[in-house]
């Protein structure tokens, strides 16, 4: 057996027991294909072929999905569809299965095209993404693709891309070998190859740079309208750079004066638009037949600026039947020397070149000395070792994608191999994504957190500089109350997916929610050094989170306005409402916080403030419930405060009734109805708050 050989079944071997780690991490219940579905679409997404994806196991006559993942704008749907063979070394998978597979995904984008959420029970990932597609197929979508995820080896091709109804569909698979060159290669991505004369019948005519520059090539080039456009529909949002990507993706509406000019005046185009800027790892040219340099083969290319304009192009052909003949673009295609510095370079020229939309410098980079700085303390921060062992162990932080697997990897022999296992257990992994989710949770966007992990990853760099002023220092002790938030939310997790729990769907959303809300009942003061000295969380606090995820479910699966329930925990009015709700939260709550040690003062970087707010909490708590109802009847008649106070009055009294905590917002309104009626002559009982 070749070293090569081997070398794919390890991998193999490591994406079969990162399965089996995830069903192990789950409650009981879980199934090893949905796992198998989720790992598999982290390594896409972290590859750039995905963006945030929704797993979403459903399998009925002739019909299976295994995932999906719908644009913002709605313009571009991606359908997945898994064989889950569980055999390592791995298998080939027949050509029949494989279309058998694609035909079922097919068979249920065409099902939900039609209606099919009206034939299914109303709730779940499958419900969702049912009537997310029939409303999408109903307004902008464009492009659908199908991918196939497998770890087994596919030796034919996919399916050719060919036309739907009104919709342009492509076909890809993504078998085991196929993941594993993409993850050994040390790519960011896999690239993108682009032939010329296969796509259009010829070499593009261009421009070469003189050569007296060093360190890259630059080509200028006229690309036809109708090579934008074949190249969109195979590859979609893979051709634009990562981070610019992402900012389009949120503004993905087509600008109104770029459209009317493709659809009345194509020919003015290239006079009215600046064109493109585009790089590539390398080029092949060749001697045209009527003189001149002509581009055949263009190896990774990547749009770094224009990519409102492609896109433009690409729906005003699909969506308005523009005619596009006589429609060219200008594009400057810089081809780098030394491919390593592209992930240098490619930053700076995105940075420059994008000026039609002004692009924040955090859509463009991310703050690599943060990433870099949180990788070295988790290979040196010590975790305490756990109840009944000695051993203390790593928690490790994967910078870059398959850090892990690779250091794992070449631990060297099996002994070796087994103390890395030792120090840095799988269980203790957490990636970048991981790592926003949580902060990002923390810092009370649950609903940025709901539009999945890439979307939440560039909140988390765009916040960075707020974060950090709010959390302290990337040092020692900040690394701890990293891990020791991951630590909480993985417990929710659990918690929140055990088979006793009521929920039938939606766990991401109620676990993200569910641990915002108990930040912010406790009012961000929890005892974070202390779940990091005992490597878990309190019964208290896992008391707290199954209480409060009741309450989560309850809010989030009855929509404002009958909306979807994944669509609705994506938006901020979705969270703002839930502030609004009663929650029960346990007493002993308190005793978890900084603030509720036995008058221990809060650490960090508690100040003034902090101590304001807890003065501020501990005199509204001191009045009783029978004294809001006091108050609430004695300014009703006074007329005194208006409807909404008056109902705030109400909470306040079902508050203080229930035990419940009062949050910072909270006491602050309710001090200020406490001004108000004292103001206006009421009289607080003897003993009660002044």
């Amino acid at each position: 057996m070749s070293v090569q050989s081997e070398t794919l079944e390890q991998f193999a071997t490591t994406v079969q027991q990162q399965v089996i780690a995830h069903v192990e991490a789950e409650a009981e219940g879980a199934f090893k294909e949905e796992m198998f579905v989720h790992v598999m679409l982290a390594y896409l997404a972290d590859a750039g072929e995905i963006e945030d994806a929704e797993v979403c196991l459903h399998r009925a006559k002739g019909i299976q999905v295994s995932g999906y993942a719908l644009s913002e704008n709605g313009e571009s749907l991606d359908i997945i569809v898994a064989i889950h063979t569980d055999i390592a070394p791995p298998q080939t998978v027949g050509k029949a299965e494989t279309d058998a597979a694609i035909k079922r995904a097919v068979q249920f984008f065409n099902s939900a095209s039609a209606g099919y959420h009206h034939e299914i029970e109303e709730s779940g990932a499958v419900f969702d993404a049912a009537q997310q597609i029939y409303n999408a197929r109903m307004c902008d979508l464009t492009q659908v693709r199908f991918l196939l995820i497998t770890d087994g080896i596919v030796k034919n091709p996919p399916p050719k891309d060919k036309d739907l109804p009104g919709i342009r569909a492509n076909f890809e698979i993504w078998d085991i070998e196929r993941l594993y060159r993409l993850v050994t290669s040390g790519l960011e991505r896999e690239a993108i190859e682009i032939d010329f004369v296969d796509a259009l019948g010829s070499p593009i005519p261009c421009l070469v740079q003189p050569d007296t520059t060093p360190g890259y090539s630059a080509y200028l080039a006229i690309f036809p309208a109708r090579a934008l456009v074949e190249l969109y529909g195979k590859y979609g949002a893979r051709l634009l750079e990562r981070n610019v990507r992402s900012f389009l993706q949120a503004r993905g509406k087509v600008n109104s004066g770029m459209r009317d000019t493709i659809r009345k005046e194509p020919g003015m185009f290239l006079a009215f638009n600046n064109g493109l800027s585009a790089t590539a790892e390398a080029v092949t040219i060749e001697d045209l037949p009527e003189g001149g340099k002509g581009l055949r083969t263009i190896h990774d290319l990547q749009i770094v600026n224009g990519g409102q304009t492609t896109a433009s192009i690409f729906h005003a052909v699909k969506r308005d039947k523009a005619d596009v003949s006589q429609l060219f673009v200008q594009v400057k295609l810089t081809v780098l020397n030394d491919p390593a510095q592209m992930d240098t370079v490619v930053p700076l020229i995105s940075r420059y070149a994008n000026t039609q939309n002004k692009v924040q410098e955090a859509d463009l980079a991310a703050n690599d000395v943060y990433h870099r700085k949180l990788e070295e303390l988790s290979r040196t921060v010590w975790a305490p070792a756990k109840q009944g062992t000695q051993r203390q162990t790593h928690w490790f932080y994967e910078r870059a994608r398959g850090q892990y697997l690779n250091e794992h990897l070449h631990a060297g022999t099996p002994g070796k191999i087994r103390d890395f296992e030792a120090m840095f257990p799988k269980a203790q992994l957490f990636a970048k994504t991981d790592l926003a989710k949580v902060m990002v949770t923390w810092h009370l966007r649950p609903d940025i957190v709901s539009k999945g992990a890439q979307a939440c990853f560039l909140w988390f760099m765009s916040n960075l500089e707020k974060i950090e002023e709010k959390d302290g220092k990337l040092d020692a002790q900040g690394f701890e109350r990293i891990v020791a938030k991951i630590i909480l939310y993985r417990s929710a997790e659990r918690i929140i997916k055990h088979k006793e729990m009521p929920f039938t769907g939606y766990w991401a959303n109620i676990v993200t929610y569910t641990v915002a809300r108990l930040v912010q009942e406790t009012d961000n003061l929890l005892d974070t050094g202390r779940i990091w000295k005992e490597q878990k969380i309190s019964a208290v606090l896992e008391t707290a989170i199954n209480d409060i995820s009741r309450s989560t479910w309850s809010h989030i699966t009855q929509p404002y306005g009958g909306s979807n329930v994944t669509q609705y925990c994506k938006q901020s009015k979705c969270w703002t409402a839930y502030l609004d709700r009663i929650v029960c939260v346990p007493a002993g709550v308190k005793a978890e916080t900084l603030s509720g040690m036995n008058g221990t003062k809060p650490r960090g970087r508690a100040n003034a403030d902090t101590i304001a707010v807890q003065e501020t909490i501990k005199r509204v708590k001191a009045i009783e419930s029978s004294q809001w109802f006091a108050i609430h009847t004695w300014a009703k008649d006074a007329g005194v405060l208006n409807g909404i106070q008056l109902e705030q009055v109400v909470t306040f009294a079902e508050i203080a009734g229930s035990g419940g905590a009062f949050t910072t917002r909270k006491a602050n309104e309710a001090a200020k109805i406490l001004d108000t009626v004292s103001s206006k002559g009421y009289v607080l009982h003897p003993g009660s708050a002044s």
